[in-house]
């Protein structure tokens, strides 16, 4: 019964990334006052302001766990993720959806790190590696099912996209009071560097402020150089705290270890090249073939569908092969899918000839690459940094999804129409770019190579953080 709790529970997180991209356009047009929507730019903030924020407090929720109890910390993000969730249903203006999806991403930051302890802790240790699998292929079901619910949702009304949330939460809460299990709670030493949390926000917040407004302000403005010099500054300062803190909110340094940070790398810019890939293909159906929510969530299931379905066949052949040729691969793939769009796309519908491949392409290039990314990371790692390693992992997949969102609405503009292609064009080519890179550090991970030791942390370094 645990098992099920927390699976429930992290499907509904893992949920929310697509069937809010499929409610976008539909939230702009119910926020409309005047015949006037709000603009792309400030649609995006209802997708960044939730990334930004759980990248920012994956690692302090993981921490807090660890002190206050696992059981405890889940159950509150559960209630806090719940009643945001109610709180976005009901927001009357656009402000108050951004401010909720904020508290949104605290109520996730608080069960993602504490789920997988609270299911390993009922699992016979045999059987601990399939139950690890099978708690990351939730994010795969999550996938596969996420486009259609969200455009079945969105036809009855695009708030019902977090009225779902409701009894989901309320049946983990209730269940999860019953059965999961009361893990001592371990002493942790001090919390991971809340002001780093504060640096990092702000830095990627105004970087990304500054991209979604430049093209109505002009690259050369004052206020957009003013939020670049911010996002500069406070990520110059955020850095040099994590080099220096004793208990720093991410241990950069483990990028100084030649394979983890090569996977890094990789895993960024791929993942940057995902949210590019997921938002034009909801803005392109939507706004430009003026396809409902539900036909494009029906559009899109192809490639999620596939990607549990690669990551499974290519796991065993990735453990003899190695990680380079199925990062190499991936990557190649997905960049395949873009560059078909950029060649076929038309503003007259034609699933078959123009977005189906795209999808089959990619998500075939996501199974193969996603989960590699993530493995050649972490496995690369001294076994007393695969927790820590893990936090820096997902909180960067945060933060590239903010940066893709950005620069996608950067080269749309305003306006979406049959006009828009050009700009359309241009973020598929810089995403099919961002894979082939991608590829490229498979090919560096071809190399074998030995991992420079790393000193054991103190008490007051450790940490747990994992993210599906």
């Amino acid at each position: 019964m645990t098992v099920a709790v927390v699976v429930l529970a992290v499907f509904m997180t893992n949920l929310d990334l697509w069937i809010v991209n499929v409610a976008l356009p539909a939230m702009g047009a119910g926020f409309a006052q005047g015949g006037h929507a709000p603009s792309l730019g400030a649609l995006s903030w209802v997708l960044n302001a939730y990334a930004i924020a759980l990248s920012a407090l994956l690692v302090v929720a993981g921490r807090a766990a660890d002190r206050i109890g696992q059981r405890q910390v889940f159950l509150a993000g559960v209630v806090v993720f719940t009643v945001a969730s109610v709180a976005c249903a009901l927001a009357p203006n656009l402000p108050v959806l951004v401010i909720a999806r904020i508290v949104q991403a605290v109520g996730a930051a608080a069960q993602l790190p504490s789920s997988l302890s609270l299911m390993l802790a009922v699992v016979p240790p045999a059987r601990r590696t399939g139950a690890t699998r099978g708690w990351a292929a939730v994010g795969g079901l999550a996938a596969a099912a996420g486009p259609v619910l969200g455009g079945l949702l969105v036809e009855i009304d695009w708030r019902w996209v977090f009225v779902v949330n409701l009894p989901i939460g309320i049946g983990t809460l209730i269940a999860g009071a019953r059965v999961l299990p009361r893990p001592t709670a371990r002493e942790a030493g001090p919390l991971p560097d809340l002001v780093g949390a504060v640096l990092i926000t702000a830095s990627v917040a105004t970087l990304t402020g500054a991209l979604v407004q430049a093209p109505d302000w002009g690259w050369t403005s004052a206020r957009t150089l003013g939020l670049l010099a911010v996002a500069a500054v406070t990520g110059a300062w955020f850095t040099r705290r994590c080099l220096r803190h004793p208990t720093p909110l991410l241990e950069l340094q483990l990028l100084r270890l030649p394979r983890f940070g090569i996977a890094n790398t990789g895993m960024f810019v791929f993942s940057v090249a995902f949210a590019i890939m997921l938002l034009s293909n909801v803005l392109w159906c939507q706004d430009v073939w003026h396809w409902s929510a539900l036909r494009t969530g029906l559009a899109m299931v192809p490639g999620p569908a596939l990607v549990p379905i690669v990551t499974l066949l290519s796991a065993r052949a990735a453990r003899r092969l190695g990680h380079g040729p199925f990062i190499i691969i991936g990557g190649l793939l997905f960049a395949a899918g873009m560059a078909w769009r950029v060649g076929s796309v038309s503003v007259t519908p034609d699933y078959v000839r123009d977005l189906l491949p795209s999808m089959l392409l990619g998500g075939t290039g996501v199974g193969f690459a996603l989960g590699t990314l993530i493995a050649a990371g972490v496995t690369s790692l001294p076994g007393h940094r695969s927790a820590t390693g893990s936090a820096l992992v997902n909180s960067g997949r945060q933060i590239a999804s903010s940066v893709g969102v950005a620069v996608l609405v950067t080269l749309i503009g305003k306006q979406i129409d049959a006009g828009s292609i050009g700009a359309f064009r241009a973020g598929w080519a810089i995403s099919a770019c961002l894979s082939v890179a991608c590829a490229l550090t498979g090919v560096v991970l071809l190399r074998p190579g030995r991992q420079p030791s790393v000193p054991a942390p103190s008490p007051e370094v450790a940490t747990e953080s994992v993210s599906a």
